[in-house]
């Protein structure tokens, strides 16, 4: 069993007086300050007493758990209590979990972001178990007058084997509450999880699947006031605008500019989408540099300039060259993409004098209290923040824009106000995924050996374009990888996977071209050079080889890599966000069109906490990369996308989605996070399954609007 010290200050343990429950709190800091506050109606909650803390028992022996991150679908709310619950041995039909407010003084890390929240949150969450149980177990010793060593606990219940009795943990919180908390707290071995590595439910299906209301849509408050905001192109301003029409339409009471946003406010949202669409504004661009923007030959001079700052360079990238038997040069491109969660963006403020109330989905609730403390000019401690369910994010709520849309709003209007985007607004106005492009360069030698690499991306909004630290670097004895930016109007944020999303399907269909030249098997090819990386390192490696290397032998294994000669087969594997997956697609031809069957997948996040929520994270990522791969395209004019609905902007459809096959590497190390790492190797998968059933190379995405494929359609079969 594992074994860690904690402070005694990181507990609170208090008595419950007319409740009568046991509050046992995990703290991330230290704080007695009670803050939190219980979003739930269920009448169980009601005997439990609320105080600061993380985990609460009631008399009955329900147990109350606080996810204190935001839930967006990566089924964090379901996952982290299901690590409390195995280490404090609850009954897991016994447990009610409750979404947290913002509240840092007890929780460290309130963010849905990065996949991080189970990697950080892992040790914690478990000690927070651990520690109830110890209480719990102590107190029916002490009621026993037996040693510690001989009780067990099991579903919610301690157990004295020796003379069959047992005490629900409920009969036991009120003693358990005298006791000090322990100075080192024993933790399980996995090998004795009972509730991690079971599939379990995803807890708010029942109120989504009947209708309760869990989103930031969904919410409403008495008084408050509906807002929608026409926002400008980029790279222009307001030069004048004309809203006697808007303001002559029922439900509209007002219009309002602020900056170069025009509001329209009223009592509903249908009334305000009518509106929005009356108001007559002309806009002007802030300069003619902005209003000309030719994106390819942004590009162009990117790649060829000098000003590229370099990232990593290792050996003597020019004399390899130099030396090469044979050189590859290929580039791929990927252009912006919007974020399209199925809940678009809205936020409620209320701003009352100094202080003030949010009310929302954000994925960075900390980053919202920020923002609104910031423009208001108060302290951050004034401001709450009450996190709802979010319809999806992918990076998009990272941002706070849309919250202090909000408080500006209620300022200005001295009311609680609502502020909703339309499909439209968050198509048109969103923070979108940095469109880049990559030069690939490979130097191979007489015997098909890669002793050369180059890389330059070149990106829009994009900041590092690479992962420079990432294989194939290590592997390479010449190695120099460049990055270079344009900054433009268009506002560009991290979207699911950030930069991998895109750099694995260059880096993976590059890493194809280089194989085919050197007549290497494309598996064998990236094995041999883990294998380089392994007994001869260049430089640091940032990655885990070994487990690198487990998931491509375990994918080429489950597809069975290069054994029907009918099915055309494409490789890629990805290291992203601590967590490594190897994806083999197969591609058929059927009536001389290339036809997508299958997408094997092999994962190693560590320890699988939740079966059915990984499941649907790697399928998801999967479905994610795909969709966008093939079909996700946004084009500007005069600022704006031509694309502004799902009209315009294709995603995949249900219909679409082939067979995914899913395998995980069980190794029993700490997770190491799922939400992301499924979509970066999917798009190189398919390309590379496309290109060997074709001899068709795509360079670019989106896949059907590539000049190839003019004469060509590609079609993904669901099985």
């Amino acid at each position: 069993m594992a074994s860690f010290k904690t402070n005694r200050r990181d507990f609170l343990k208090m008595a419950a007086t007319a409740g009568g429950g046991l509050f046992i709190g995990f703290q991330w800091f230290s704080c007695d300050s009670p803050k939190m506050k219980v979003l739930s109606n269920e009448e169980i909650l009601a005997s439990a007493k609320q105080f600061n803390a993380f985990l609460s028992i009631t008399p009955e022996g329900d147990v109350v758990i606080y996810s204190p991150n935001p839930e967006l679908g990566q089924n964090i709310k379901t996952s982290f209590p299901m690590v409390v619950a195995e280490e404090l041995d609850a009954d897991w039909e016994r447990v009610r979990v409750v979404q947290a407010n913002l509240d840092l003084d007890n929780f460290e890390r309130q963010v849905t972001g990065g996949s991080g929240a189970m990697p950080h949150s892992w040790e914690r969450l478990r000690r927070a178990g651990a520690t109830a149980k110890y209480l719990l177990v102590s107190a029916a010793a002490d009621q026993w007058d037996v040693s510690y060593d001989s009780l067990s606990t099991e579903k919610g219940q301690v157990v004295h084997a020796a003379s069959g009795r047992k005490i629900n943990y409920g009969e036991l919180v009120n003693a358990a509450s005298q006791l000090e908390a322990p100075e080192d707290v024993r933790l399980k071995d996995p090998k004795d999880f009972k509730i991690i590595g079971t599939p379990v439910k995803n807890v708010d299906n029942k109120a989504m699947f009947t209708g309760q209301a869990l989103f930031g849509l969904d919410f409403y408050r008495e008084g408050m006031v509906h807002a929608m905001i026409q926002r400008p192109p980029f790279g222009m301003k307001v030069k004048s605008f004309d809203d006697s029409e808007a303001r002559n339409i029922k439900g509209v009471s007002d219009v309002i500019q602020f900056g170069e946003n025009v509001a329209v406010v009223g009592t509903s949202t249908w009334p305000l989408m009518k509106a929005k669409k009356a108001l007559n504004i002309a806009y002007e661009p802030i300069s003619e540099e902005e209003s000309t923007v030719n994106h390819d030959r942004i590009f162009r001079d990117l790649l060829d300039g000098d000003q590229a700052e370099i990232m990593r360079q290792d050996g003597n990238v020019d004399r390899a060259f130099q030396g090469a038997a044979q050189i590859v040069t290929s580039e791929y491109q990927c252009p912006f993409l919007s974020h399209s969660p199925m809940e678009p963006m809205n936020f409620f403020a209320h701003v009352k004098g100094d202080k003030v109330e949010l009310v929302g989905p954000t994925q960075t609730p900390e980053r919202a209290r920020n923002e609104a403390a910031k423009l208001l000019g108060i302290e951050p401690e004034n401001v709450s923040v009450e996190i709802t369910r979010l319809g999806g994010g992918f990076g998009r709520r990272l941002r706070a824009d849309f919250v202090v849309e909000a408080v500006e709003l209620s300022r200005i209007l001295n009311k609680p106000v609502k502020v909703t985007w339309s499909r439209e607004d968050d198509m048109t106005g969103g923070a979108y995924r940095p469109a880049v492009r990559y030069r690939f360069q490979a130097a191979l030698d007489a015997s098909g050996n890669m002793i050369g690499y180059k890389l330059r991306g070149a990106g829009i909004n994009a900041g590092n374009t690479t992962r420079q630290d990432n294989f194939p670097s290590g592997a390479v004895d010449n190695l120099l990888i460049e990055s270079v930016e344009h900054k433009s109007h268009v506002t560009t944020n991290a979207w699911r996977a950030p930069i991998t999303n895109f750099l694995a399907y260059a880096e993976q269909s590059f890493l194809d071209e280089v194989a085919e030249v050197a007549k290497k098997d494309p598996v064998k090819f990236r094995l041999d050079l883990l294998a380089r990386a392994k007994t001869e390192p260049v430089g640091e490696i940032h990655y885990d080889i070994d487990r690198m290397k487990g998931v491509i032998e375990l994918a080429a294994e489950k597809s069975e890599w290069g054994r029907d000669s009918l099915v055309k087969q494409g490789f890629s594997v990805y290291f992203s966000h601590r967590s490594y997956v190897a994806q083999v697609a197969n591609v058929v031809m059927e009536n001389n069109q290339p036809v997508l069957k299958k997408i094997i997948a092999a994962t190693d996040c560590g320890i699988v906490v939740n079966p059915t929520g990984a499941n649907h994270q790697v399928r998801g990522g999967i479905v994610d990369g795909m969709g966008h791969a093939m079909f996700g395209n946004l084009t500007f004019q005069n600022g704006s996308p031509k694309q502004k609905n799902f009209d315009t902007y294709r995603l995949i459809r249900m219909k679409e989605v082939p067979e995914i096959d899913v395998h995980y590497i069980d190794n029993g190390i700490d997770p190491t996070g799922l939400g992301e790492p499924a979509l970066p190797p999917t798009g190189g998968a398919i390309a590379n399954a496309i290109y060997n059933a074709t001899g068709r190379r795509l360079r670019s995405q989106p896949f059907i609007e590539q000049k190839e494929f003019s004469d060509m359609e590609i079609k993904m079969e669901r099985v």
